[in-house]
């Protein structure tokens, strides 16, 4: 158990992002941070094609599992294509990145799962000095934004539903 502990807290301090960064953000929604930010183009472009962009620039609040460019290019031109035409999967795929509610880096470590906005559940561990959300590699986290919290993720997670 104290190992555990020990663990859950590397990581925690680990993918920290500094106060500075967190709050420099805070003031916009998470569909404006993210589009403020080069990483995400391409997550920004599916967002608006499934027609989430109100949504996640809506109330809130939400937490979302950002995949980056980087993460989007891993996955098959052919499947991005077939997503980016169908707008019904697209949106189920983009609504499994996102929990309602605001859970910070701090909790994800200490949670097993957490039920998507799209209705299945995503499983968290933590590896090593790691954190995970599935299989994706969590990079860094507690983006804050007035609506919410995003967290940068290394690949796109698939909705067991698809798999």
């Amino acid at each position: 158990m104290l190992k555990r502990l020990i663990a859950v807290a590397m990581v925690v301090v680990a993918l920290a992002v500094p106060a500075s960064a967190a709050s420099a953000a805070g003031g916009k929604n998470i569909v404006e941070t993210a589009a403020g930010n080069p990483q995400f183009s391409t997550l920004v472009s599916l967002v608006e094609k499934a027609g989430l962009a109100e949504t996640l620039a809506g109330k809130g609040p939400y937490t979302v599992f950002a995949p980056t460019n980087a993460a989007f290019a891993k996955v098959p031109k052919k499947t991005l294509n077939m997503l980016a035409s169908n707008k019904a999967m697209l949106k189920k795929v983009l609504l499994y990145h996102v929990i309602p509610g605001r859970v910070p880096a701090g909790k994800v470590v200490k949670m097993k799962s957490a039920t998507t906005a799209e209705g299945a559940k995503v499983q968290f561990s933590v590896r090593g000095r790691s954190a995970f959300v599935n299989e994706s590699k969590i990079i860094k986290t507690d983006i804050n934004c007035s609506n919410g919290i995003i967290h940068v993720i290394n690949a796109v997670l698939i909705p067991p539903s698809m798999n």
